[in-house]
């Protein structure tokens, strides 16, 4: 069933579509009230993190003595990947002891190295979808007031050949695709009309009078700038992955100075040049990195195990072993300011980095006086 709820972007209204996670905490539910109550629903609700309510359609019943499966069409609503219109399954098995266990069958990835959201073993089923299906498993079992607890066994029987179409062989997610998603919701990216978005956000602040922007590419950026820096989102604008747009445009438009706040993983592209961050177009993180330790002394055996880490935090880890830390860090940073400063021109500009493992880890030289501008004027409104 389509979901009908669309968003603005740019000039454009499109709509939405939800997540593998959904998909799977939507089957699971499906298939929870099947083996429990012997009744099939012809489509389950499920709220998301994001507070949509989803109804999905589910596909493809059968059952056992002790288990029941059905399936869940994926949608991507207008940003349609590999996976739209995918079948999604959930076989939901009793067992004896209590709660919900969850596992991934054929289709979904295995993890095989350290760094991601699930440790080495696990199947690729993030955090997120693991807590949606353990709710919506719980309040099967609740409803039947059934005793015992079940099995949750995620399958994608299309998942080994899609997966070769993602970057999981890459992270090392083996045998199939991930089952992902924070917000439960698809939120279309049409390219031309998210950047007229990202214009129409630096119009309205430039409008409200405001002339020092921050820009943050997402939630991530705009969470740690409010909680860890201390900063009003007052003059806070998105730059998603455009942030050579987001730069030329705040030119453009007369501002009189750019704070980028940003993860590291991000800001390593834009230390190489790279201004659009979207996977599709750079993924040169682990080059970069590589490069700037390289330059402050790392030798090849360490510069190859960073060439294999699959996360940023996991090479911050290789590079302090090593007390090269702060020197990479550094090197990348004074890239970093070049890259921008070349970009903006006259414009002052500077930037943060962090992760959410280790907080603020470094910026550009001038960054302080940014912050401290930021915050005194916050505190003159």
């Amino acid at each position: 069933m389509r979901l009908e709820h669309y968003i603005p972007v740019g000039k454009e209204r499109l709509r939405c579509g939800y997540t593998t996670g959904t998909c799977a905490a939507a089957a699971a539910r499906g298939a929870a009230e099947y083996l429990l109550t012997g009744r099939r629903p012809a489509a389950v609700q499920i709220l998301t993190p994001a507070g949509i309510t989803v109804t999905a359609e589910l596909e493809d019943w059968s059952r056992g003595s002790d288990w029941a499966r059905c399936a869940v069409r994926k949608d991507g609503g207008d940003d349609p990947d590999v996976t739209d219109g995918l079948l999604i399954y959930a076989q939901v098995n009793l067992r004896s002891g209590e709660g919900i266990v969850i596992d991934g069958g054929p289709g979904v990835g295995r993890v095989t190295r350290p760094g991601l959201d699930q440790p080495v073993g696990q199947a690729a089923i993030n955090s997120t979808p693991r807590r949606m299906i353990e709710a919506e498993c719980s309040a099967a079992l609740q409803a039947s007031g059934s005793p015992g607890g079940l099995l949750v066994t995620i399958l994608v029987p299309e998942g080994p050949k899609l997966a070769k179409k993602t970057f999981n062989p890459r992270l090392g997610i083996e045998g199939g695709i991930s089952i992902l998603g924070t917000s439960g919701i698809v939120r279309p990216m049409s390219e031309a009309a998210l950047v007229d978005s990202l214009y129409l956000e630096m119009d309205q602040l430039h409008a409200r009078g405001g002339r020092d922007v921050l820009i943050t590419p997402g939630n991530y950026g705009a969470d740690f700038a409010r909680t860890a820096l201390g900063l009003s989102t007052r003059n806070l604008c998105s730059c998603s992955n455009y942030l050579g747009n987001c730069i030329d445009y705040a030119v453009g438009k007369g501002f009189q100075s750019f704070l980028l706040v940003s993860h590291l993983g991000k800001l390593a592209k834009v230390a190489s040049g790279n201004f659009n961050t979207h996977s599709a177009v750079s993924d040169g993180r682990r080059e970069s990195l590589c490069t700037h330790a390289a330059l402050s002394g790392a030798g090849r055996t360490l510069v190859s195990s960073l060439y294999e880490c699959v996360t940023t935090d996991a090479a911050l880890d290789l590079l302090e072993g090593a007390g090269l830390l702060e020197d990479t860090l550094d090197s990348l940073m004074g890239a970093l300011d070049r890259h921008l400063k070349a970009r903006a021109g006259e414009m002052p500009i500077e930037a943060l980095c962090f992760t959410n493992q280790r907080g603020l880890l470094a910026m550009t030289p001038g960054a302080v006086a940014l912050l401290s501008r930021h915050r005194e004027e916050e505190e003159t409104k």
